[in-house]
């Protein structure tokens, strides 16, 4: 026949109240909540630091295509002042450059309705 072992002779610990036993768990659960709260964190700060020089050169980029596009309008506004005077000029210029946005700005409508 089996011999009983200690731990088997021994009785079974004395059951704890159900109020501890939520408490314990409340405290489990608010440390968990914390510890992904850091890791949320910790994703974010290194994404947002992994993005700042990319964000700040793609500034600069369109700061630089701004003055681009603002010499080409000047530039096309010269050329067409030898031929219809300044005044006519900037109006045909305006009307150019707007109709290109307007253009732009409507293909760019199209697509967002068909990507919906």
């Amino acid at each position: 026949m089996l011999k009983r072992t200690e731990s088997e002779a021994e009785p079974p610990p004395p059951e704890r109240p159900v109020g501890e036993i939520v408490h314990e768990l409340v405290e489990e659960g608010k440390a968990y909540a914390l510890a992904e709260l850091a890791v949320v964190k910790a994703i974010v700060d290194a994404k947002t630091r992994a993005l700042i020089l990319p964000a700040a050169l793609f500034c600069i980029a369109f700061i630089v295509a701004l003055a681009a596009v603002t010499a080409l309008s000047v530039g096309v506004v010269m050329a067409l002042a030898k031929f219809v005077g300044p005044l006519a000029a900037g109006a045909i210029g305006l009307l150019l450059f707007a109709a290109i946005a307007g253009g732009l700005g409507w293909y760019a409508v199209e697509r967002v309705k068909r990507a919906l």
